[in-house]
């Protein structure tokens, strides 16, 4: 074997002088196989099989997934009604804490210079949203209401009293929104739907349980009168012992007073327009039919 200075040459060298791979000098690994074990061979191989002695376990007639062997099972002490009643069927808030929020604001993962809504929460990997497990959005937590100092115009679908203060007192905006399930997959995913070509639909009004919730100006609900919202506004500062920061006389003032028409999706992106990802043009309906369908 001639030998090589250089690394790579002596590689090639080993290479030209191994013989031929063939099915005759194929072997595995050493250690990669191993004999299988001899069972049920009597006393040459132990009479049980490795089953242990008699019972459903050494039969392989187990019982069925829940059996409890006759005692009355799990899923049928659960009542019925009461505390339970439509568990399978209630809507799922994953909690957002203002400490989290701040985290992926000082990170740049989202900016507050712009509206933020579950796409932007989203795709800044800061919640999970998954409508088929019956997800509905976000819960504003107050959890480091004491450190968030960021100005925001913030959309959520929950948000407790605290959350609305600490948002409030840096002279942010907050809004409560909802959408059904088929305008949150979308709200979540808008690329994967872009790609379809379909018009962007219109959003649902929220059903009669949840109605009074988004009417409401106390919960800064996007369905609640703007004066009623105001007034909320003063009321909830003097209530928590600050001085409720003047917008209109804020920088972003255009940026903290945009707000979604109920019936809209995106910022920015009415209802009836198709977004044609492969041109990048955005083709809006002209058709009368159409714009009185898609109105709000």
């Amino acid at each position: 074997m001639s030998v090589s200075r250089s690394g790579g040459g002596k590689t090639l060298d080993i290479v030209r002088n191994l013989p031929r791979i063939t099915l005759a000098n194929l072997r595995p690994n050493p250690g990669a196989r191993k004999n299988e074990k001899r069972r049920g061979r009597g006393l040459h191989g132990g009479n049980k099989s490795g089953r242990g002695h008699k019972g459903e376990r050494q039969r392989g007639n187990r019982p069925r997934l829940g059996f409890e062997g006759g005692q009355t099972p799990f899923y049928l002490i659960i009542p019925k009604y009461g505390y339970n009643e439509g568990h399978s069927l209630r809507h799922q808030y994953p909690p957002l804490s203002l400490r989290r929020l701040q985290y992926l604001i000082d990170v740049g993962r989202v900016d507050p210079s712009q509206p933020i809504d579950l796409t932007q929460l989203v795709n800044s990997r800061g919640v999970t949203i998954q409508p088929l497990k019956r997800d509905y959005g976000v819960h504003l937590v107050d959890e480091g209401a004491d450190i968030f100092c960021a100005k925001v115009n913030l959309e959520v679908q929950l948000a407790s009293e605290a959350a609305i203060a600490a948002v409030e007192r840096n002279g942010g905006v907050i809004t409560t929104s909802y959408y059904d399930p088929r305008s949150l997959q979308i709200l979540v995913k808008p690329v994967p739907f872009f790609m379809t070509g379909q018009p962007i639909p219109k959003r649902m009004f929220p059903g009669e349980d949840l109605l009074p919730y988004y009417t409401d100006a106390n919960n800064r609900g996007y369905l609640a009168d703007p004066e009623k919202v105001q007034a909320a506004r003063l009321a909830l500062a003097k209530k928590y012992g600050y001085t409720l920061p003047d917008i209109s006389k804020e920088a972003a003032c255009k940026m903290l007073a945009e707000r979604k028409d109920p019936r809209q999706i995106f910022f920015g992106l009415a209802p009836g327009w198709v977004v044609n990802m492969a041109d990048k043009k955005i083709l809006k309906p002209i058709d009368m039919d159409l714009l009185q369908y898609y109105s709000s």
